[in-house]
């Protein structure tokens, strides 16, 4: 007998770190805020650290932040579970925060899928979550059996929405296609003024099926903050999680392209992240900025609320495709 089709809730409204509507999704129960936290940064899971976490979370509650992102592997599990606490903590923030996670790559298989939402479920502290993405795809699992195990959740009730993470054209088109009863929400993908080659292949495509873009690592490990720009070398877990900055010794040009975003940001009176972060939204994208402490989280959402010129964003666009001498 075939279940009858899940019934399509009125969104509700959810608030956003500046009063800005959220971003609608082309599936879902709720509908996405333009400006997130993702907890991968919150990692380096030592006592200071957990509470360090749970500072950064109570300033982001206190700011308006209301996306949160996590995954299933961010410090195995730690991550989803301070932000469950956290959200014990306050009704308020339980009730309107819109909560995405991933299952991650080694747990693909159909008999691993429900296994792995019921554990992040647990941690959470919930009975459902907004959007659940694949974390990345794995090869050796073919991606249809993954789709049709999460398309039941999906009707179960316990994902808001189906989304992707660092999936390419030719994966993203498959997973489109293997869906029959709701749509593909979200692909999220590494993207930012230096770092467009996840982004770029894909834009058009997520356009004409409506398929949101979540930006990470949106200010390129700080160096769309004014990082580095001091001379300073990148530290190791910087070159680790951004390689391709260092490419054939590519480094110095990015930090010359970054002093002059810097400049132009100054003689318009803003911080180089609002440059940063409104690029993104000009191209339709969302940011997820990360933070492991509570300061950064109010600098970043202080640059999120100025709204610079689309003249100067597309001066910072020339600029950072090195176009501006």
């Amino acid at each position: 007998m075939t279940p009858p089709k899940r019934a399509e809730k009125k969104p509700p409204t959810v608030p956003s770190a500046d009063g800005e509507p959220p971003v609608p999704l082309s599936s879902g129960t709720k509908p996405h805020p333009p400006i997130g936290l993702g907890l991968w940064a919150l990692g380096r899971w030592t006592r200071p650290d957990e509470e360090r976490t749970r500072a950064v979370l109570e300033t982001a509650e206190a700011e308006g932040v209301r996306w949160f992102d996590t995954a299933e592997v961010y410090g195995n599990g730690r991550s989803e579970r301070l932000l469950g606490e956290a959200l014990e903590r306050s009704p308020t923030l339980a009730r309107e925060a819109f909560i995405a996670t991933k299952v991650s790559w080694e747990h693909l298989r159909p008999h691993q899928v429900g296994a792995a939402l019921t554990q992040s479920l647990e941690r959470l502290g919930r009975t459902s979550v907004d959007l659940y993405l694949i974390h990345a795809p794995d090869p050796k699992t073919p991606l249809k059996e993954t789709l049709a195990t999460l398309e039941e959740l999906w009707k179960s009730g316990r994902i808001g929405a189906i989304g992707v993470s660092n999936f390419g054209l030719e994966e993203l088109t498959e997973a489109v296609d293997r869906l029959t009863e709701t749509k593909i929400a979200v692909n999220q993908v590494r993207f930012n003024l230096f770092d467009r080659g996840d982004a770029e292949p894909i834009r058009e495509f997520c356009r004409e099926h409506h398929i949101l873009i979540e930006a990470y690592t949106p200010l390129a490990r700080g160096l769309l903050q004014g990082r580095f720009l001091d001379g300073r070398k990148a530290p190791p877990e910087v070159r680790r999680f951004a390689q391709r900055f260092f490419d054939g010794d590519r480094w110095p040009d990015y930090v010359a392209r970054a002093r002059k975003l810097k400049e132009l940001a100054d003689r318009a009176g803003l911080p180089m992240a609002s440059l940063a972060l409104h690029w993104l939204r000009s191209q339709g994208a969302t940011p997820v900025f990360g933070a492991s402490r509570p300061e950064q989280v109010s600098e970043n959402l202080a640059a999120w609320r100025l709204r610079p010129d689309p003249s100067l964003l597309a001066e910072a666009d020339a600029i950072a495709r090195g176009e501006r001498a």
